[in-house]
């Protein structure tokens, strides 16, 4: 069966939803899986907020204060933490993604492509890292079993892997995604949102019927 995810690296919901789906998938251990991971972003103008935390950014983004921001994000942690991962937001940093995207293209090129998805997913919302900074994604992409040479070529290249960004966007637009992350399942079935552990159970086995 073949799972493809739309996702952003810097969404907090694609992150709980991948462990949701891996949960899923352990209930499945006689059957085969491939998953693809396709880029997605929830917002391609954001540029570098130098001194600037999530909690105002997103109050200013949504108009919403500083308190309101403060307790959604205490929620999103909270959510997290009840499927084993640790988000600090105090630490995250604000920056734009699609750099973040090609490395992982390069990535799904090797055959990498959830070993960087989860190094990326921790990398940001556990422990701080700053996801546009070349340094940053040499490291962790090494991390993943990337060559540093090839990681260095895609960010010496503003073009490689742009355009499979790109298409992945449009067709997530085409199919009718308005955010992430979105699951869809042999092409037969969707979820959207980081659903219960069950409702992935229920749709993996309708396409197996």
């Amino acid at each position: 069966m073949k799972i493809e995810i739309w996702s952003d690296i810097m969404c907090p919901f694609c992150y709980i939803g991948k462990r949701q789906l891996e949960t899923a998938l352990e209930q499945f251990p006689g059957n085969d899986f491939e998953i693809e991971w396709k880029s997605f972003q929830l917002d391609p103008t954001i540029t570098p907020q130098s001194g600037k935390d999530v909690y105002t950014f997103l109050a200013e983004r949504k108009g919403m204060s500083l308190e309101q921001s403060r307790e959604m994000h205490k929620s999103v942690a909270e959510r997290a933490k009840s499927v084993g991962l640790d988000y600090n937001f105090d630490k995250a940093v604000i920056s734009n993604s699609l750099e973040a995207h090609r490395i992982i293209h390069l990535a799904k090129k090797n055959n990498l492509g959830d070993e960087m998805e989860e190094i990326f997913f921790k990398a940001y919302f556990t422990d701080g890292r700053d996801l546009n900074d070349g340094p940053t994604l040499i490291e962790l992409g090494e991390k993943a079993g990337l060559d540093k040479n090839e990681i260095l070529e895609v960010l010496q290249n503003e073009n490689l892997f742009l355009n499979d960004v790109q298409h992945d966007i449009t067709e997530a637009q085409e199919i009718g995604v308005q955010g992430v992350p979105f699951f869809v399942f042999d092409r037969k079935y969707a979820v959207s949102g980081a659903q219960p552990v069950e409702a992935f159970v229920n749709t993996i086995n309708e396409v197996l019927k």
